[in-house]
């Protein structure tokens, strides 16, 4: 068991259920944040709830370490962008050789937020789904961005904050198979029936790797990743 108290940045997709099931088998207590940013796939805060629901239900020994949910309204960040996941616009690469869904500043505004509100309840571990193996290359999500945020945040606070990232070098297919290390079976199918990760925010097609449109670049990642894992001789 690690040191500490965590809070994790969920937002109901595969990689933040998967590193909320890693922070409650790390840390005797853990506390979940979310972001309302005028999302287009705004579904996927429905979907944190019945995540959070779920994993209380199903795993009794995490509830007792599961505490306080928080949700901030950030719909100043949609307003401020021009991109694919804050408004109706097809998806696909910019000149600047990253896809247009990136969101400019996104993952530095919800960590700096995140570590105001841990300041308050004691929370100094914060945790992310950021992953620099299988990622669309957004900059905000690559690992030297985040220590050095990491440091700038510790400094800004006066107190010592941890960024984990237990995603960060895994791809895919290794999310998949942490989830079934973490909670077997049942986490895997939690994750497929519960969680959201489509930017399209379609759940009307449910596939063998979760609810999704199947050729958005997330509905990408996520159903090549299930097909390598199911693939490999450590999947069920």
């Amino acid at each position: 068991m690690r040191p500490g108290h965590a809070l994790v940045l969920f937002s109901g997709g595969q990689d933040s259920t998967t590193c909320l099931a890693w922070a409650l088998e790390n840390f005797t207590h853990v506390e979940t944040i979310g972001f309302d940013y005028g999302q287009r796939h705004h579904i996927e805060l429905q979907a944190r709830q019945t995540v959070l629901t779920s994993l209380r239900a199903r795993f009794p020994q995490w509830n007792a370490r599961l505490g306080d949910d928080h949700m901030l309204d950030l719909a100043v960040l949609g307003h401020i962008s021009d991109t694919a996941l804050t408004s109706d616009a097809e998806i696909q690469m910019t000149a600047a050789g990253l896809p247009n869904t990136f969101v400019p500043g996104r993952n530095l505004l919800f960590f700096q937020l995140a570590a105001a509100v841990g300041y308050r309840r004691g929370l100094h571990t914060l945790v992310g789904g950021m992953c620099e193996t299988d990622f669309s290359g957004y900059p905000d999500c690559r690992d030297d961005t985040l220590k050095a945020l990491q440091v700038a945040v510790s400094l800004g606070m006066g107190q010592r904050f941890t960024f984990d990232t237990p995603l960060m070098w895994l791809d895919k297919a290794e999310t998949w198979e942490l989830a079934r290390a973490l909670g077997g079976q049942a986490l895997v199918d939690l994750i497929v029936n519960d969680s959201h990760t489509c930017y399209h925010g379609v759940r009307d097609t449910l596939h063998a790797w979760g609810y999704g449109c199947g050729t958005c670049p997330a509905c990408a990642l996520r159903k090549s990743g299930y097909e390598r894992w199911k693939g490999s001789p450590t999947s069920p």
